[in-house]
């Protein structure tokens, strides 16, 4: 047994002491264990455990889960993209709105970080979560689901769960409409001038080089090769490796090309510290994501920016409605032009006074 001289125990000791999931300790401790079809041995070994290990005052302050505890959740890969970080800065306004207290945790694109992620924000009694951009979101909704957490999928869709997404087609066609009307300006174009790079054979990349090329082929009246994409994933350091080796291939970059995210837009300026002006002084770029450094840079960069907000305002709604069936909202995204800086959250935030 833990020593219990100093402190009372926690789900985690108790998960170990007992041999089962943090997310198991915590059905049992909420009472929905049998929702997720847990042995009553295993419960009574679990609530035998929180008694002795001094964890009766927990269990009457849940009582049974009769009371919610205000808590919502939302599950990103990374914090530090742009996309990510202004989604988590919406959410926490949205629930607060809602009179909830957001938590936002990372699970790396790693599915089983991603699981043990989702099983701790479970033991801490979240009474909802946003699943967004995750490397398996039916994965995560198996977690959710066996202890009865409602919860919807944002920016990449599941089968097993509701979804808010960006219109991911349309918005590469628009945008690589955009960056061929403006790299055809005086120069004539050939299909082998454009190229996408990024992405992979997840859902968001799949209808974004789609649109690419129902786009380009529109462009050109012609079915176009799909030699023209880049595969590199959703990685900067792969991205800028590719780059490199389409420049040693050819010579030069392409004269217009479509970036899938602002991740990949990152392995472009890499590229770019590795090489003079001229060698980047021609080029149009289309970049799936919205960042105001990148639409001032020497070269024209046409970006699509998705509606976080609306995204998130729709995913509540879903929360509130619980459809029986798994429903896929789209929302339309949005173009904005090279040298443009959008107003954002932080403008709503007032200046302190700074005494002198």
């Amino acid at each position: 047994m833990a020593d219990v001289s100093s402190k009372k125990a926690t789900i985690y000791d108790l998960s170990v002491l007992s041999g089962a999931s943090a997310s198991t300790v915590s059905a049992v401790l909420n009472g929905s264990w049998r929702k997720r079809r847990i042995s009553e041995e295993t419960a009574n070994k679990i609530l035998s455990l929180a008694k002795a290990e001094r964890y009766t005052a927990n269990l009457q302050a849940r009582g049974l889960r009769s009371s919610k505890s205000g808590l919502v959740g939302l599950l990103v890969p990374v914090y530090e993209n742009r996309f990510f970080s202004s989604m988590a800065q919406a959410f926490e306004a949205e629930a607060r709105k809602r009179g909830l207290s957001p938590m936002v945790v990372s699970g790396r694109r790693d599915p089983e970080a991603e699981r043990r992620t989702v099983e701790t924000l479970i033991a801490y009694s979240i009474d909802a979560l946003f699943i967004a951009g995750v490397a398996n979101p039916d994965g995560v909704h198996q977690v959710c689901a066996g202890a009865a957490l409602p919860h919807v999928n944002l920016d990449l869709p599941g089968k097993l769960a509701s979804s808010v997404i960006s219109d991911n087609r349309r918005g590469a066609e628009v945008l690589t409409g955009a960056i061929l009307q403006h790299a055809a300006r005086g120069a004539n174009l050939s299909p082998e001038d454009v190229v996408l790079f990024g992405g992979h054979d997840d859902h968001a990349s799949l209808e974004r080089i789609a649109g690419f090329h129902a786009a380009k082929n529109a462009y050109f009246g012609q079915e176009c090769s799909v030699e023209d994409v880049e595969k590199t994933g959703y990685s900067p350091r792969m991205t800028e490796l590719v780059l490199e080796q389409f420049f040693e291939r050819n010579g030069q970059l392409p004269r217009c090309f479509f970036i899938n995210s602002s991740i990949n837009f990152e392995g472009l300026l890499r590229f770019m510290g590795r090489h003079d002006e001229e060698t980047v002084a021609n080029i149009v770029v289309g970049c799936f994501d919205y960042d105001p450094f990148g639409s001032f840079l020497p070269f024209p960069v046409y970006m699509i920016k998705p509606d976080v907000q609306k995204m998130l305002e729709v995913g509540f709604e879903l929360l509130e409605a619980a459809p029986t069936e798994p429903l896929v909202t789209i929302i339309e995204p949005r173009l904005i032009p090279p040298r443009t800086a959008l107003a954002g959250p932080l403008d709503d935030i007032s200046e302190l006074s700074v005494s002198s």
